[in-house]
């Protein structure tokens, strides 16, 4: 059995500062994203999935574990994140399976739009969109807070998994899935984290009322709700003292890795999860999310 509270590295960390969007392959420790441990077994084969943020973090570890299930995937990224979506692409393609890598920004629709022709051209069709790029920064007062930050963090949070959603739902069959990344955020939110707090529990909102009008063509809508996770969005948009401690104040005292979230993309994108739609599965070290 494993201990959690010892299955990944505990606070204080160093890793270097970094501007956002940051990169993984300059964090120390290196976030797991299941690299050297996730094991498939076919729950996944022959689907297609279109990943946004598949960079890198949580993005990394679900394209890991599609692949690693049988499934091609879509990356999308910012052009900065180059460096690292190279990295994601080479772990999907030693599995054998397809890894199509387009950059550009989510926060047009027409981007979002040619994302989900791209990924129907590549592959024939779309069977699962996983929304999980996001944006945020964090401030302790809100006149720090610009109107072109905040629209900057509703219209990749917020907006961008709409359009994705509307145009990938014009494709999707019976059995599909589309699966948002929200946070424990959405339930309990930060006061330095007004902005991002406020787009999480639109996308958990959003999801419900997505969950419901697509049932009629046989499409399921989750969320996934994470508490802190070590990813690159963390030393890149947070104050280093609270990089530092970053998770501390969990009941597991340490933050988790994007490859310990991994299996409950998997059951959602799965046929397993034939009855879960309009559902937020908490992963969260402990933090209660009612």
């Amino acid at each position: 059995m494993t201990d959690p509270r010892k299955a990944a590295p505990r606070p204080p960390f160093s890793t270097p500062e970094q501007q956002p969007p940051g990169l993984q392959s300059r964090m120390d420790p290196p976030p797991d994203s299941g690299e050297n441990s996730y094991v498939g077994s076919g729950k996944l084969q022959g689907k297609a999935a279109l990943i946004t943020g598949g960079d890198s973090g949580i993005g990394r570890a679900v394209a890991l574990a599609f692949a690693r299930e049988g499934a091609d995937v879509l990356i999308s990224y910012l052009a900065e994140e180059e460096e690292d979506a190279r990295v994601t692409a080479q772990w999907v393609e030693r599995t054998g399976r397809s890894c199509v890598c387009v950059a550009g920004d989510i926060r047009e629709e027409a981007h979002c739009r040619r994302l989900v022709d791209t990924a129907i051209e590549r592959f024939g069709k779309l069977d699962v969109l996983v929304n999980n790029a996001a944006f945020q920064m964090s401030h302790k007062s809100l006149d720090e807070i610009s109107e072109e930050e905040f629209d900057r963090t509703f219209r990749t949070n917020v907006y961008a998994p709409f359009f994705l959603s509307k145009a990938a739902a014009a494709h999707m069959k019976p059995g599909s899935s589309i699966i948002s990344t929200a946070s424990v955020n959405a339930d309990k939110p930060n006061a330095t984290l007004v902005a991002y707090a406020a787009t999480k529990g639109a996308i958990q909102n959003m999801s419900g009322g997505m969950a419901q009008l697509l049932a009629e063509k046989g499409i399921r809508v989750n969320c996934v709700a994470p508490g802190p996770f070590w990813t690159p969005l963390i030393p890149s948009t947070m104050p280093p003292d609270k990089v530092r401690e970053f998770g501390s104040q969990t009941p597991l005292k340490r933050p988790g890795q994007p490859a310990e979230l991994q299996a409950v993309y998997v059951l959602l994108a799965s046929d397993q999860a034939s009855y879960i739609s309009g559902a937020t599965i908490p992963v969260t070290g402990g933090v209660p999310f009612i």
